[in-house]
């Protein structure tokens, strides 16, 4: 099995979006976590990343809106956090 630089940017995201899914579920971590929200941004733009190098424009427009999203949360952190 030979493994693209798709694949693996694509694994490497979907693991960190499942990790964060897993420890919130767990209750180790809350959505409202910085990790939590880090690992989703991070994890979405690999994922979008390897959509993008696939051409799979069904999964550039999800991962592109959770990194979108992602990206909405952690300034939000940020905000609420600098008070």
């Amino acid at each position: 099995m030979n493994f693209t630089v798709a694949d693996l940017v694509g694994t490497i995201g979907v693991t960190l979006l499942l990790s964060a899914f897993l420890l919130n579920l767990l209750n180790k971590i809350s959505q409202a976590n910085f990790i939590y929200i880090f690992l989703n941004l991070v994890g979405a733009s690999l994922a979008c990343l390897a959509s993008v190098i696939l051409k799979y424009i069904p999964f550039v427009i999800l991962e592109g809106t959770w990194t979108l999203v992602s990206l909405v949360a952690l300034v939000n952190y940020f905000i609420k956090n600098s008070k």
